[in-house]
């Protein structure tokens, strides 16, 4: 994978976030939501973060399956071997609650496997990136790459997942969609371990948590995206892990004709059941 590619979405994570941010720190700034055709929110920060990343990745190869863009027929999205899923603010709700959990995601999948991804938490100031034979890296403090090379943002970074040692399970869920069968699991979970700790965010950090060891899984039965899971399913996979459907041996996949993904479990092998 050219190098070239991973610095486009870099690029475009941080100039998405930076968008969000001009408006999310804006006291008087209006969200101007609207509701979309599921009832889920939309905001002037998701149109704008879709703009900005759209102006960096159109200058790539690859159509663009964005959450706030157009959704071509699967008719003609079959033919796409190689395709970026996009989710300009993932955790609308967060955003609105202004509670700082929400992402910007952004994933390269060839033949309908995430092979790369970036996820930036703007408030944070936190980006992870991840190509599946470099690796997967989180770089804290970031609002811009400043002419970095790919080779200096990693030099700079760190590599995950991070060295663990813990007696406890630790369960990462929605702060948003807890559903009753991801409470279900969680108590299971607690029958099945001595100690188990239950830890709530929102948006693809999650993911991100499992990834660099912070917590051990994270269950969804609850319906997402494929923009929702993509970038972060990258980062996973690159980290050792993997994204299972929920009581099967298979992992997500991506470009499919219903972009409703089912539910599942993010976390190592032995952990999807």
């Amino acid at each position: 994978m050219e190098q070239q590619y991973i610095l486009n979405a870099i690029d475009a994570a941080l100039q998405a976030g930076a968008d969000i941010l001009s408006i999310y720190n804006d006291p008087s700034a209006d969200f101007e939501i609207e509701r979309k055709a599921d009832n889920s929110p939309l905001t002037i920060a998701d149109r704008k973060a879709h703009k900005a990343i759209v102006g960096f990745l159109s200058n790539t190869p690859f159509p663009i399956l964005s959450e706030e863009g157009k959704h071509l027929p699967y008719t003609e999205r079959s033919g796409w071997n190689d395709l970026w899923v996009v989710d300009p603010l993932d955790g609308t709700k967060e955003f609105i609650k202004r509670n700082g959990e929400f992402t910007v995601n952004i994933a390269l999948v060839h033949r309908s496997v995430p092979v790369m991804g970036v996820v930036y938490v703007p408030v944070k100031q936190v980006l992870y990136f991840a190509e599946e034979h470099l690796g997967v890296y989180k770089l804290s403090g970031v609002t811009s790459r400043g002419g970095a090379s790919l080779e200096e943002l990693m030099a700079s970074a760190t590599r995950l997942p991070l060295s663990t040692s813990r007696e406890r399970l630790v369960i990462v869920a929605s702060r948003s969609h807890l559903s009753p069968e991801t409470e279900a699991y969680i108590e299971e979970m607690k029958r099945l371990h001595t100690e188990v700790e239950l830890v709530s965010s929102g948006s693809s950090i999650k993911i991100c948590l499992v990834a660099e060891g912070t917590a051990d899984v994270y269950p969804r039965f609850a319906p997402t995206m494929e923009w929702d899971t993509a970038a972060g399913h990258a980062i996973a996979r690159a980290a050792g892990m993997e994204i299972w459907q929920a009581g099967k041996e298979e992992p997500l996949c991506y470009n499919k004709e219903d972009l409703l993904n089912p539910w599942f479990i993010v976390g190592r092998k032995q952990m999807k059941d």
